[in-house]
C-alpha cells in the first residue's frame, strides 16, 4: 500500500465515523483520490475500505510535517458536510494521537 492510499483510507475512516457519508463527503474523498493520483484499483480499495487497519502505521512512518498536514486534512474531511459530529471528531483525535500529532 502506498502512503497516498493510506492517507485516503484514513480520510475514509473519519468520513464514515458517524455512520453516514453524505454527497459532500463523497465529493471530498473523490477529490482527494484524484489529487493524490490513485489508480482505479487503488480507488476501489479505498472505497471498499481494504487495508484500513494497515493505513495508520504507513502514515505514521511519514515525516512529522506530512503527518501534521494529514491531520489538517482529517479536520477538513470531518467538516466536509458542514457538520462536525462527535464521532468524526473522536476519529480525528484518535488518528492524530496514533500518528503522534496534536489534534
Amino acid at each position: 500500500m502506498t502512503p497516498n492510499v493510506a492517507k485516503c483510507l484514513l480520510v475514509s475512516k473519519v468520513l464514515v465515523a458517524d455512520g453516514i457519508m453524505s454527497d459532500d463527503e463523497h465529493w471530498f474523498l473523490d477529490a482527494m483520490i484524484e489529487r493524490l493520483g490513485l489508480t482505479e484499483e487503488d480507488r476501489r480499495s479505498v472505497i471498499d475500505l481494504e487495508g484500513w487497519d494497515e493505513a495508520e502505521p504507513i502514515v505514521r512512518a511519514l515525516p512529522l510535517e506530512e503527518r501534521q498536514e494529514m491531520v489538517e486534512m482529517l479536520f477538513d474531511a470531518a467538516g466536509a458536510d458542514g457538520k462536525l459530529s462527535a464521532n468524526e471528531m473522536a476519529a480525528v483525535k484518535k488518528i492524530a494521537e496514533t500518528l503522534g500529532v496534536k489534534a
